[in-house]
């Protein structure tokens, strides 16, 4: 696994929806904060949540305390584009959205930005999605959520693929629900994934987003062992 510095901004995909990545989001924030970092998080669009429930930010709060900010709210559980057709609601574009993130890094000192649904949904009217947004941002990576189970290696090649074609730095990759007891598909598709150049950052277990927010603190730092280098390194950079 490489041990290159941390970017100021780390971008969370998934290798498809419902594989972790909000509490991956929440776990990269507190560890992050373990090590004395100012952090924040981003989500450039939110859907399936009505205005003023609670939604993935609400829960990166609630397990951290950390602020955390959205671009856009959308009620429809579906894509951003499709959803804020439904509703009449306009999109935010790329540059208002580079122009939050940049704005977020420059009163802190790491950005976790985390997408919707995967790498290549889009995010904008102009068909512009995560890969597009992250291209645009300075000092920036990708880290990737992948499933433990069965078809997550062809997932997690796609898109460590398209990542690669579009010459977006790979941070790694973290399994966003580690079983309690996992069998021998889990554990082969865990050490591929481990022998990976980028290699895994580590795994959150399965019940992680049901533990109080000061156990979920305590502990993050630990369920991301390939993390702690480089955030060390992020804190000693200007």
């Amino acid at each position: 696994m490489t041990e290159a510095p941390l970017p100021r901004i780390v971008v969370v995909t998934g290798t498809d929806t419902d594989v972790g990545k909000t509490v991956v989001t929440a776990a990269v924030v507190a560890a992050a904060q373990a090590t004395g970092l100012r952090v924040t998080a981003y989500k450039p669009t939110q859907t399936g949540v009505a205005p003023g429930e609670p939604g993935d930010m609400a829960e990166v709060e609630r397990l951290t305390g950390a602020t955390t900010s959205e671009g856009v709210r959308l009620r429809a559980p579906m894509a951003p584009r499709p959803a804020a057709g439904l509703e009449g609601a306009t999109l935010p574009t790329l540059a208002e959205h580079v122009g939050a993130v940049t704005g977020l890094a420059a009163r802190t000192d790491l950005v976790v930005v985390e997408g919707a649904g995967g790498l290549l949904v889009e995010l904008t009217e102009a068909a512009e999605t995560l890969a597009d947004l992250t291209a645009c941002l300075p000092d920036a990576g990708v880290l990737i959520v992948a499933r433990s189970a069965l078809g997550t290696l062809n997932h997690t090649m796609l898109t460590r693929e398209a990542l690669a074609h579009r010459g977006i730095p790979q941070l790694g990759v973290v399994i966003g629900a580690w079983p309690d007891e996992p069998g021998i598909i889990e554990t082969t598709n865990r050490d591929y994934i481990a022998g990976l150049p980028e290699g895994l950052l580590g795994a959150i277990p399965l019940g992680a987003p049901r533990s109080s927010a000061d156990a979920f603190r305590a502990s993050a730092p630990t369920w991301l062992p390939g993390m702690a280098t480089r955030l060390a390194q992020r804190r000693g950079t200007p």
